[in-house]
């Protein structure tokens, strides 16, 4: 992609380092339950006392969220050994006295590419699609469709041109946000535009795998999209505060934050950095961000629509990592499926079917679309799990809110310096047709950045 990713972000690039700060509210035991806000004071709905890393957490949290001018954030971390915690941070609204709850409904953004990619491999497992079955099966007029297959367009290797890049697609999110978008309408814009590369060549961030996915769980389930992730994810699992919304549904489940982002869609097709003077008047708080709560979603559709809640999203993400939704075999395929995006620096951030390496001890995804910025993993070695959820997309350096948070929590139980190399959305898109301030250098992926050792019990 060119420069950064285009508002739906992949992974993360880290380097990871330990912060200190003030204090925030907070919960331990079960994920689920409500906080007070504002205050250091900590309500635990168990007898037991409260993890001991929720001090140095809560800190570097609250300090990460001044620094970055955050609103607002939810953050649950559950580990066997060291106990589970759910902090709420902020605000519901800029300006005013609406503190954060942990049951917030927020949009996921691209964790919901995992559940496209979990149904699909559903469906590969009942023997309904081979993951080799070339997409020209499913779906007609796909440039080179009957060489790109069902697994590179789930791994992100398809070459196809990602249509969140294009620059008039980026004016009619601007001008009309309450539009509600057609699959076929983002296929033609991204078929508009010549493939980047021959099929499994490369790695390269796309929604448009995403949204093929999507219409091939369509035709063998004989469901919508958002039935099938219904039936075969969110009910299993128990989700009851999960789903993805119809095309014509712009509204998010209360309680709910509003969601925020600085600049236009226009202006952050490159870089979601602010110029000058615009990055210091934001950090100063004298520029604030746009309110984009109500931005119809259905541009995204099954590569980041889904809504959910924090506590929601803990259990999902254990069982996307840890299995529940796969049999063995499949699960075991799906994670070693996972391949670096850099291949002369394996240490670097790596992504498979559906599925990403934040180095090489967490796995999950992140999620990044206007208003609002997710991250979910889970250590498949020690069972911790960090969710967070933010109502500020991408802080004025450009970082994904979301991921400057999980930069801040991280060392607490990997050691400073802990880091989780690449971020495979960041590769520069190989097209002609990039917009005059296109960036054609990757940015750096810090292969340098040592390897993050096993949490301390």
């Amino acid at each position: 992609m060119r420069g950064r990713s285009k508002w739906i972000v992949s992974a993360v690039s880290l380097v990871l380092v330990a912060a200190t700060g003030c204090s925030s509210s907070s919960e331990s035991g079960d994920s689920g339950g409500n906080s007070t806000s504002e205050s250091s004071t900590t309500e635990s709905s168990t007898a037991e006392a409260e993890p001991s890393y929720v001090a140095q957490v809560q800190a570097t949290i609250d300090k990460a969220m001044t620094d970055n001018v955050i609103p607002g954030a939810v953050v649950t971390i559950e580990s066997p050994t060291q106990g589970n915690w759910t902090g709420t941070f902020g605000t519901q609204v800029i300006g005013e006295d609406r503190p954060m709850t942990a049951d917030e409904y927020f949009r996921f953004g691209s964790n919901t590419k995992t559940m496209t990619s979990t149904v699909i491999l559903q469906l590969a497992q009942e023997g309904k699609l081979a993951l080799d079955d070339p997409i020209a099966k499913y779906v007609e007029n796909v440039p080179n469709g009957d060489r790109i297959t069902i697994a590179q367009l789930s791994e992100m290797r398809s070459g196809l041109y990602s249509y969140s890049f294009d620059p008039a697609f980026n004016a009619t999110l601007d001008n009309d946000p309450q539009k509600a978008w057609t699959p076929e309408e983002l296929l033609a814009i991204a078929y508009s535009h010549p493939v980047n590369f021959e099929p499994g060549a490369e790695f390269e961030y796309s929604n448009t795998n995403i949204v093929l996915l999507g219409l091939v769980i369509e035709k063998l389930t004989d469901m919508t999209a958002a039935e099938a992730l219904q039936q075969r994810v969110f009910e299993p699992l128990g989700m009851s505060h999960t789903s993805l919304p119809v095309a014509t549904d712009s509204s998010i489940p209360d309680p709910h934050p509003q969601g925020y982002s600085f600049g236009t869609n226009v202006s952050t097709i490159d870089t979601f950095e602010l110029p000058e003077p615009q990055r210091t008047e934001a950090l100063e708080g004298t520029l604030k961000p746009n309110d984009e709560t109500d931005m119809n979603p259905s541009w995204t559709w099954t590569a980041g629509g889904a809504i959910s809640t924090v506590g929601d999203m803990v259990t999902y993400t254990k069982a996307l990592v840890d299995g529940g939704l796969l049999n063995d075999d499949m699960q075991k395929t799906r994670l070693d499926s996972i391949q670096p995006i850099e291949p002369q620096a394996p240490e670097t951030a790596g992504y498979g079917l559906g599925i990403a390496r934040f180095g090489p001890a967490l796995l999950g995804h992140d999620g990044q679309i206007p208003g609002f910025m997710t991250v979910a993993v889970n250590d498949p070695n020690s069972d911790l799990t960090i969710v967070i959820a933010t109502n500020l997309a991408t802080v004025p350096t450009g970082e994904g809110s979301a991921l400057v948070l999980l930069k801040a929590i991280i060392p607490t139980f990997y050691g400073a310096g802990a880091g989780t190399g690449g971020n495979p959305a960041s590769v520069p898109e190989r097209t002609d047709e990039q917009t005059p301030s296109s960036s054609t250098e990757a940015p750096s992926t810090s292969p340098s950045t040592p390897a993050a050792p096993t949490p301390t019990p």
